[in-house]
């Protein structure tokens, strides 16, 4: 008798399409956050928007695709060149917060789910601070 097969947190929340919304909503934020804004160099958010979703859906069990175009993650090093403070902290996860939210009303995630998410974000956030206020 065959095991069944095992689905990861990628596969439960909707694949591809719930870190798309996820993350494009997140981007909307930051787009009009100057503080958080001056952190993207590039004219346009785009690129940004792809690295992040890329790397959320590698690391909650999708394609690693991220790894393939990009190495490893190493999240500090790849923000060591900005100033990451607590107050760009909260304005990220004020903005994560937001995407959240609208992401699990909007597809139907569980609070499990949803309490996952937060807390590998608020973690994340969290690991990043480099500066002090």
């Amino acid at each position: 008798m065959a095991e069944p097969e095992q689905v990861t947190f990628y596969e439960a929340v909707g694949g591809e399409e719930t870190f798309r919304a996820l993350v494009h909503r997140f981007y909307q934020g930051v787009a009009d956050d100057p503080a958080l804004r001056a952190m993207y160099p590039e004219e346009d958010l785009g690129p940004a928007e792809d690295r992040l979703r890329l790397f959320l859906i590698q690391y909650w069990g999708g394609p690693n695709t991220y790894s393939q175009e990009r190495g490893h993650p190493r999240l500090r090093m790849r923000h060591a060149p900005f100033v990451v403070d607590e107050t760009a902290k909260e304005s990220w996860l004020r903005h994560m917060r937001k995407a959240l939210d609208e992401t699990v009303a909007e597809r139907g995630l569980p609070p499990e789910a949803e309490q996952m998410l937060w807390k590998y974000f608020t973690m994340a956030a969290q690991s990043m601070i480099n500066s002090p206020s």
